[in-house]
C-alpha cells in the first residue's frame, strides 16, 4: 500500500494536518495524481543537489502533461483547468530554483510519514502535544489580529496628519493675507475679526497637533507592547519548533505569518516616522508658545528607532540550519572539508532592501576552525520561490586550523563529538537615514573529521534540542542535563518515522524503555542521565544504547525498508517476551526481531511443537548488512530450509505473527518467482555443471547445535534435483547460510 493510500484512510482530525501544509506551493492533486511516482523519487538527495532536483522537475512536468492528456480524452473540465495551472506554476516558480520544489515535496512526504506515526500511537506525545497547544494557536491569531488593527490606526494618522496640514496651510495664507494689509486695513473690524478667527484656527491646530502626537504615542506603544510579549513569544516558538524538527518532530511551519506580522510593523514603524518628520516640516513652518511638538517629537521619534531597531535585530534568522547536502536527515552535524547548506531569512519583506543587504558567515570565535568557500551574499526575493528576503550559502566547508606545532588540534578519530560550535552571520542594513547592525546565529554544530563520528555526533544535537531552547549554549555538554524518559521515547520514535517512513508503537517503545532503564518504569517521571543514553556500555555489551539503536535505523534504511514500511517486523522485542507472544501459536508462526546482542542484526524465531506436545522455539543466528547484501530478506524467508536429522528440508515459516500467511505478507517483496530460477538440467555455462545456494540449516536429534556455515556447500544438479522432488520450486541463486540457536 502507497504512503498516500495509508493517508487518505487516516481518521478525520490528522486528514485535516495533512491539509494544513499541502497549498498552492505543491497542490494536493498533483500528490493524489501522482501518487506512486512521487513518492518513488528521492526528494531529500534533490534538495540538496541542484542538477538533480532539475532533473525531477522536469520529469514531473512531464508527469503532470502524461496526465493532462489522460483527463482532456475524459473531457474532465475542471482538472484540465486545474492541471494547466498546476503546469505554468512548475515551470514558473521552480524553473530558477528547482531545489525549492524537492524541499517542499521532502517535507510533505516526511510530515505524511510523521502523521502515519501519530495516528499509530495511542496517545499523543509530550512534546508534540506542547507545540500544538490551543494557547499558542490563540496567540497566533491574537498577534495577527492586533498587527492589523496597528496598521489601520497608523493609516488613520496618516489621515489626520494631512488634515491636519491643511488646517495649516490654511491658516499660514489667512495670516499671511491679514500680514499684508496696510496699518490703516487692520484696525478695521472686518480685520479684528478675522484675527479672532484666526485665534479659534491656532488654537484647533494647537488642539490637532496634540491629538496627532497623542495618536502617534498610542501606536508606538501598542507595538511595543505586541513585540515586548506576543511577538517575541512567537518568534521564541518558532525556534523551539525548529528546533524539534530538526530532530525529526512534526515540521516547523509559520514563518511567512511572522515575516508578515514583522513586515507590517516595520511599515507601519516607518509610517509613523514619515508623521513625525511632517510634524517637524510644520513645526519649521509655524510654531507658538505651548506647542507640543518640540516637546513630545524627539521622544517619540527616539522610541521609533529604538523600535526599529530591535525589529530588525529579531527578524535576522536562520530559515533552515546548518546541514550537509550528503546527510539531509542529520542537520547541525558537520564535516570538515565537506559543504553544507545553510539558510538565512530576513523577516522584514521591503523592496528597498532586494540586494542591498550583504551577509558574512562565519564560525566560533577561538579561531580553530574557518569557513572556506564563498562566505559574503547578497540576500535577495529572487531565489525563494515565496518572493522571502533570504540568502543561501550552499558552498561552505568548515576547515580546522592548524595548531603552531604544525600538526591539527583534533582532527581525526577522535575528535570530541560533544563539542559544540556555532556558525554566526552578520550584516548591516542602511535605510532612511538608519544603519542597523545585524547579527544572528546557527543552533550548535558539532564538527566531525570522519564519517564513523555521525551517529554520537547526532546523539549530540538530539540531546541538546530535546533538553534546552537555549540557542547559544556552547558549553552545554560541560553538565549535561538528564532528560525526561516519555519526551525522549518520543524523539527516538520520530528518528525511525523521520529517517525509515515508520515511527514506533507503544509497545515497541516499551522496550526501548526497559533497555534504557533496565526496568519497568513511569515515562512521565523518569529522567535518563546522557551517560545512560550515549556514553555508558548496555549490561553485558560492548557498545552503548544509541549505537545499538543507530545501527538498526541503518539496517533498515538500507536492506529491510519496504518490510518496516508495512510494519511487519514487530524489531524491538525481548527473548522472553517473544516467547510469550508465540507459545500459544499455531506451530511455523514466526516474528522478526532486532538483535540485542549484535549491532545491525535481524533475526526470526518461530514455534515448534515436539511429538510429546512440548513447544519449542528455534531462533536463527542474526542477519547483519553483510550477509543482507548479498540475498535480500524476503527472500530468506520464502526459501528457509531446516533438516531435522535425517527428515526431508522443509520451511518452517508458516506464518507471520499473529496469523498472517507468510507469502501474503512478503510476497510482494520477492526479488523472483520460483519459476524464474534456472534448473540444473538446462545446464551450466562454460561446460561447469550448475550449482545453485539455499539456505539450509541442519539440526541433529542428538544435539541442538547446527552445522557451521562451513558446512553448507553448493550443492550439485544432482543432490538439488532430490531436493526438489520434496520441496516447491522455490530455490534462488544465491542464499545465506543460518545457524540456529535455542537461546
Amino acid at each position: 500500500m502507497s504512503q498516500w493510500s495509508q493517508v487518505q484512510q487516516l481518521e478525520i482530525k490528522f486528514l485535516e494536518q495533512v491539509d494544513q501544509f499541502y497549498d498552492d506551493n505543491f497542490p494536493m492533486e498533483i500528490r493524489h495524481l501522482l501518487a506512486q511516482w512521487i513518492e518513488s523519487q528521492d526528494w531529500e538527495a534533490a534538495a540538496n543537489n541542484e542538477a538533480m532536483a532539475m532533473i525531477l522537475l522536469q520529469n514531473l512536468i512531464i508527469q503532470v502533461d502524461e496526465q493532462l492528456d489522460r483527463v482532456s480524452q475524459e473531457k474532465n473540465l475542471l482538472l484540465i483547468h486545474n492541471l494547466k495551472r498546476v503546469r505554468k506554476l512548475l515551470q514558473g516558480k521552480y524553473h530558477g530554483n528547482p531545489m525549492h520544489i524537492a524541499v517542499i515535496i521532502s517535507n510533505c512526504l516526511r510530515e505524511e510519514r510523521r502523521i502515519l506515526a501519530a495516528a499509530s500511537m495511542p496517545v499523543q506525545g509530550p512534546l508534540e502535544k506542547s507545540l500544538q497547544s490551543s494557547v499558542v494557536s490563540e496567540r497566533q491569531r491574537n498577534v495577527e489580529h492586533k498587527v492589523s488593527a496597528i496598521k489601520n490606526s497608523a493609516q488613520m494618522t496618516d489621515q489626520d496628519v494631512k488634515y491636519l496640514e491643511d488646517l495649516q496651510e490654511e491658516f499660514d495664507f489667512r495670516y499671511k493675507t491679514i500680514q499684508s494689509l496696510e496699518q490703516n486695513d487692520k484696525n478695521s473690524a472686518l480685520i479684528k475679526q478675522e484675527m479672532l478667527a484666526l485665534q479659534a484656527m491656532l488654537n484647533t491646530l494647537d488642539y490637532k497637533r496634540k491629538e496627532v502626537l497623542s495618536k502617534i504615542g498610542r501606536v508606538i506603544h501598542e507595538i511595543d507592547m505586541l513585540m515586548s510579549n506576543m511577538l517575541t513569544e512567537e518568534l521564541l516558538d518558532w525556534k523551539r519548533r525548529q528546533q524539534i524538527a530538526c530532530i525529526g518532530g512534526p515540521l516547523h511551519g509559520g514563518l511567512d505569518q511572522l515575516q508578515n506580522c514583522f513586515t507590517l510593523l516595520a511599515e507601519s514603524l516607518f509610517q509613523v516616522r514619515r508623521q513625525l518628520e511632517k510634524l517637524d516640516e510644520l513645526l519649521t513652518r509655524l510654531t507658538y508658545d505651548g506647542d507640543p511638538i518640540p516637546v513630545q517629537r524627539p521622544q517619540l521619534l527616539e522610541k521609533v528607532n529604538f523600535l526599529l531597531y530591535n525589529l530588525f535585530r529579531n527578524s535576522f534568522v536562520v530559515e533552515r540550519q546548518p546541514c550537509m547536502p550528503t546527510h539531509p536527515q542529520r542537520p547541525m552535524v558537520l564535516k570538515t572539508l565537506i559543504q553544507f547548506t545553510v539558510k538565512l531569512r530576513l523577516l522584514i519583506k521591503l523592496p528597498e532592501l532586494n540586494y542591498q543587504i550583504r551577509v558574512k558567515a562565519t564560525i566560533d570565535n577561538n579561531r580553530r576552525f574557518v569557513l572556506c568557500g564563498t562566505h559574503v551574499k547578497a540576500m535577495n526575493m529572487d531565489e525563494s520561490a515565496n518572493g522571502s528576503l533570504s540568502v543561501e550559502f550552499r558552498h561552505l566547508q568548515p576547515k580546522e586550523m592548524k595548531t603552531s606545532a604544525g600538526s591539527k588540534g583534533n582532527e581525526g578519530p577522535h575528535m570530541v563529538t560533544e563539542e559544540l560550535h556555532s556558525i554566526s552571520f552578520e550584516t548591516q542594513v542602511c535605510l532612511y537615514g538608519l544603519t542597523i547592525n545585524l547579527e544572528t546565529s546557527s543552533l550548535p554544530v558539532v564538527m566531525i573529521s570522519n564519517v564513523s563520528q555521525l551517529p554520537n555526533a547526532w546523539a549530540s544535537i538530539i540531546w541538546y534540542n530535546l533538553s534546552t531552547n537555549d540557542p547559544q549554549n556552547l558549553s552545554f555538554f560541560n553538565n549535561p542535563p538528564a532528560a525526561t524518559l516519555s519526551q525522549l521515547l518520543e524523539v527516538l520514535s520520530w528518528q525511525f518515522s523521520s529517517y525509515v517512513g515508520r515511527g514506533l508503537n507503544s509497545e515497541q517503545l516499551n522496550m526501548l524503555a526497559e533497555k534504557l532503564t533496565g526496568q519497568q518504569v513511569s515515562y512521565n517521571d523518569y529522567q535518563l542521565s546522557w551517560a545512560k543514553f550515549c556514553k555508558e556500555h548496555l549490561p553485558g555489551k560492548s557498545f552503548t544504547f544509541w549505537v545499538w539503536l543507530e545501527a538498526i535505523l541503518d539496517l533498515i534504511k538500507k536492506h529491510i525498508l519496504p518490510l518496516w514500511i508495512d510494519g511487519y517486523i514487530m524489531g524491538f522485542v525481548s527473548k522472553e517476551k517473544e516467547r510469550i507472544l508465540l507459545k500459544d501459536k499455531t506451530p511455523g508462526t514466526f516474528l522478526l526481531r532486532f538483535s540485542e546482542s549484535n549491532l545491525g542484526g535481524i533475526t526470526f524465531t518461530w514455534v515448534d511443537q515436539l511429538e510429546n506436545g512440548d513447544v519449542t522455539f528455534h531462533s536463527v543466528e542474526p542477519y547483519n548488512k553483510g550477509r543482507l547484501s548479498a540475498l535480500p530478506f524476503a527472500d530468506i524467508l520464502r526459501d528457509y530450509k531446516v533438516i531435522m536429522a535425517d527428515n526431508v528440508p522443509e520451511n518452517p515459516l508458516k506464518y507471520l505473527y499473529p496469523d498472517i500467511p507468510k507469502d501474503k505478507a512478503f510476497g510482494k517483496h520477492y526479488s523472483c518467482q520460483p519459476n524464474e530460477v534456472s534448473k540444473p538440467s538446462d545446464g551450466g555455462g562454460k561446460g561447469y555443471v550448475p550449482s545453485v545456494f539455499i539456505p539450509v540449516s541442519k539440526i541433529l536429534n542428538d544435539s541442538t547445535e547446527p552445522h557451521s556455515p562451513s558446512d553448507l556447500l553448493p550443492m550439485s544438479p544432482s543432490v538439488y534435483a532430490v531436493l526438489r522432488e520434496h520441496l516447491s520450486p522455490t530455490a534462488i541463486e544465491s542464499a545465506v547460510s543460518c545457524k540456529l540457536s535455542h537461546s
